[in-house]
């Protein structure tokens, strides 16, 4: 292998394609002088073959217009279309990782061209299509750095469709299983469980779930799954991240990081009755932009009641919050605490 690697006309020639040559050779020896070791039909490529290319046409399957009154008809088009949308959507997140120029795909324009190619292909009786990653990965692979490839890659697709039919079938299905375990290989391999898994549970676990009820479902329920998971740990982050304490001697620092929510009330609840008596307390909201009613109610009845406590506070930049000043400034004059904004 590592002699191979360095022929620099070898590395022109790309790996899937060897593989696909190697199968065919073998099995055409096989047919012949090995019987016993050749390919069963049901196991090779199976295309409809033409005899003159105008037979492509007798091909086409039009659409049955009655089926339009069927209500399966629009479940059916809905499910494939979110599932065809969200693998388009993860196959360019993996092929911008990708790319070795690190360009960002336009996901609206992806997702534009292949509604319309989607439906120009219903009107002829062809199969849904979606970005899928392993073509891309080979395309990447292969040295492919602009859309031209991935044009031509279509041209030889259906140039081989009207010509070559007769020669892809000779083609053993067990080649091509190969090329997709191996780019699939390539896509997680365990180094990549390594890197999220060093990069904390909040982004090994999502993953992990992910690709496991992937493989236990199917793509939709998979990612439904792997949603809600990744949802819950953001929701968890952001409830740790929003609201911080920091103590140093009797003095307390309370941060508002930065958006504050009701789901952050428990949090600041349990900051507050961490606050010993004889102390003093600075509440920083100056890196907020939104605080919630709720917080600022629990600020509020903080403040009321630390006198009883001999805690001083202090509040820094609850601006914009008129209701908070209001009830700052009726508790300032009844409890003479000393609070500044």
């Amino acid at each position: 292998m590592p002699w191979f690697k360095k022929q620099a006309l070898l590395k022109l020639i790309p790996g899937p394609l060897i593989t696909v040559a190697w199968g065919v050779a073998f099995n055409l020896w096989a047919t012949r002088f090995a019987p016993a070791w050749q390919v069963n039909s049901e196991h090779m490529v199976t295309l409809p073959v033409q005899e003159h290319p105008a037979d492509f046409v007798s091909n086409l399957i039009f659409p049955d217009w009655s089926y339009l009154s069927h209500p399966q008809v629009y479940i059916s088009a809905v499910t494939i279309a979110i599932i065809a949308s969200l693998e388009t959507l993860l196959s360019l997140e993996a092929t911008d990782k990708l790319d070795p120029m690190k360009r960002l795909t336009p996901t609206n324009r992806e997702l534009k061209a292949q509604g319309v190619g989607n439906i120009i292909s219903g009107l002829l009786g062809g199969l849904p299509m979606t970005a899928v990653i392993v073509r891309s990965s080979a395309n990447i692979n292969a040295g492919g750095k602009t859309s031209l490839s991935c044009f031509v890659h279509g041209v030889f697709l259906f140039t081989s469709t009207l010509f070559f039919t007769q020669y892809l079938n000779h083609i053993p299905l067990s080649c091509l299983a190969a090329i997709l375990l191996y780019t699939g290989y390539k896509l997680v391999k365990p180094a990549l469980f390594k890197e999220h898994y060093k990069k904390g549970m909040s982004q090994f676990l999502p993953f992990v779930i992910t690709v496991i009820a992937i493989i236990a479902t199917d793509l939709l329920k998979g990612m439904a799954i792997g949603m809600a998971i990744g949802l819950f740990f953001v929701i968890r982050a952001n409830y740790h991240a929003a609201i911080s304490m920091v103590k140093n001697d009797h003095h307390y620092e309370i941060v508002l990081n930065k958006d504050v929510s009701f789901l952050n009330k428990a949090l600041l609840r349990k900051f507050i009755l961490m606050i010993e008596e004889n102390s003093s307390v600075t509440i920083d909201a100056h890196k907020a932009q939104f605080i919630d009613h709720d917080i600022l109610e629990t600020i509020e009845d903080f403040i009321a009641s630390a006198l009883d406590n001999n805690i001083t506070v202090e509040t820094v930049d609850l601006i914009g919050k008129e209701k908070m000043k209001k009830h700052l400034d009726l508790i300032v004059l009844d409890n003479s605490i000393p609070v500044s904004r």
